[in-house]
């Protein structure tokens, strides 16, 4: 891991770990790894820019959005230069649950909507960040090294995330709603997919 990179309070923040079972998962699928990752940093940087384009009178939230949406594309442009390296192809994946589901939990009233979705993106990167440590230790030495160097900015982006949810949100509603989306988050983790993605379950039996 990248010296200096702390994640103990993501590790704290969520309510579960990865499971190893979907560690051992990617292991077995390594190019949808590769493409997923690459897909997860463009709709990244796509939640960055749609959120700017839909709130444009909050000075902060542009400004911290504006510079994460120019780093995850920036991710998305190593990610797709690794596979070019490697000689993976970029098909269309189907997109997996994880995200949808959360956004599902989403209220739909004003100020509402604008703090849940910021807590759902806080939860998204923390869960990248947290991935990306589990997969540091097991992978080939040039993946885990970009991984690693991933962790910093994965975790600015989560506090990023939380800190604007809390200087737009009340203290209150920001410690009621956050249990219940990091809940569902853990179901999400631990329960099973039928197909591997970056931020999928645990595999299906059978």
């Amino acid at each position: 891991m990248k010296p200096g990179t702390d994640i103990t309070p993501i590790r704290d923040f969520l309510y579960c770990a990865t499971p190893l079972a979907w560690v051992e998962w990617a292991l077995a699928n390594p190019e949808i790894l590769l493409v997923d990752h690459a897909n997860c940093e463009k709709k990244a940087a796509s939640t960055a820019v749609n959120l700017m384009y839909r709130y444009v009178g909050h000075h902060r939230l542009l400004t911290r959005l504006s510079r994460l949406a120019r780093e995850e594309l920036r991710h998305f442009e190593q990610v797709i230069a690794l596979m070019k390296a490697r000689a993976i192809d970029y098909p269309q994946l189907t997109a997996s649950r994880y995200a949808g589901e959360l956004r599902r939990q989403v209220r739909s009233h004003e100020p509402a909507r604008l703090i849940d979705t910021l807590l759902v993106g806080a939860i998204i990167e923390a869960r990248s960040c947290e991935r990306f440590a589990a997969l540091v230790p097991v992978l080939d030495a040039e993946l885990a090294a970009f991984y690693a160097s991933l962790l910093k900015s994965e975790s600015r982006h989560f506090t990023d995330y939380l800190k604007l949810a809390e200087e737009l949100g009340s203290a209150r509603d920001v410690g009621q709603r956050l249990p219940v989306l990091l809940q569902r988050e853990r179901e999400l983790i631990e329960s099973p997919d039928t197909e591997f993605r970056f931020h999928s379950g645990i595999p299906a039996a059978g």
